[in-house]
């Protein structure tokens, strides 16, 4: 991945994802919370994927933002296709483009078509920008090949400092549709608990393969842990983090502040 450098004639998105390229690809850390909960997603989600895809295997990224999802997974050798509501952000990401296949499709996720479905659609960090997780669920495995795979990655609802609503208690989601689509935490509508993915995907026409829980309150600098990560040897976080994942189901479903599944479509 290229690295590139603040320009003051930048688009005002470009500048807000350059914020966020200098903690997570460049290694100029501010907020070690977010640094290190960024590190542990993104070797979940890479980890889902390369266990059950080689590369050459077509991926869809929707939602991809900067995109850096997108160029690790093109730099691994897979083709991949990246999408996002803001067409402006694929220019951003031609310029970090090196090596590897990568083709763009911008525009909303909802409305997407292709030629041909994927072997892989990658959903990071999404669902719960949407009023209607059920039906972005059942679009994104349109978009999958039988046989092939829905690696996603969202904030475990179930967690002790969740104070967002369940979506299996809601109404009418419809409600929240002139919310939905905003980016950030800010931007989050519901927090899908584990339960409800296994629910979800049922609906969706998918069999859930895998749901991991991950993140810890220190890894993510929460509960006023950030000053303690200053402190404290990244390989001892780390380390924390790990035994944090083979935790209980009970406990870690409360403490773990991270969900990610892998979701496969039947053959």
């Amino acid at each position: 991945m290229k690295r590139v450098h603040l320009q003051p004639d930048w688009p005002d998105s470009w500048k807000s994802s350059y914020g966020y390229d200098l903690e997570e690809v460049y290694g100029e850390i501010t907020h070690r919370g977010y640094a290190y909960a960024y590190a542990s997603r993104r070797g979940q989600t890479l980890r889902l994927l390369a266990e059950v895809l080689t590369p050459g295997a077509r991926i869809l990224d929707i939602a991809a933002a900067q995109g850096n999802f997108s160029l690790a997974l093109a730099e691994m050798g897979y083709d991949v296709t990246w999408n996002d509501l803001r067409e402006d952000l694929a220019d951003y990401v031609r310029l970090k483009h090196e090596r590897g296949k990568l083709s763009y499709s911008p525009g909303n996720a909802f409305e997407l078509s292709f030629p041909a479905p994927f072997d892989a659609v990658l959903i990071t960090e999404i669902i719960e920008h949407v009023a209607h997780p059920d039906e972005f669920l059942a679009k994104t495995a349109q978009l999958v090949k039988p046989g092939g795979f829905i690696v996603m990655t969202t904030p475990n609802g179930a967690c002790f400092r969740n104070k967002l609503p369940k979506f299996s208690d809601c109404p009418d989601p419809c409600v929240y549709e002139e919310v939905q689509f905003k980016p950030n935490s800010d931007g989050h509508i519901f927090l899908l608990h584990p339960e409800e993915i296994t629910v979800l995907a049922s609906r969706a026409g998918l069999q859930v393969e895998v749901i991991s829980l991950f993140t810890n309150p220190l890894t993510n600098g929460h509960l006023k842990m950030e000053l303690l990560l200053h402190a404290l040897p990244r390989t001892l976080v780390e380390a924390t983090e790990e035994a944090s994942r083979r935790l209980p189901v009970p406990i870690g479903r409360k403490l773990l502040r991270q969900m990610g599944a892998r979701l496969r479509k039947p053959v």
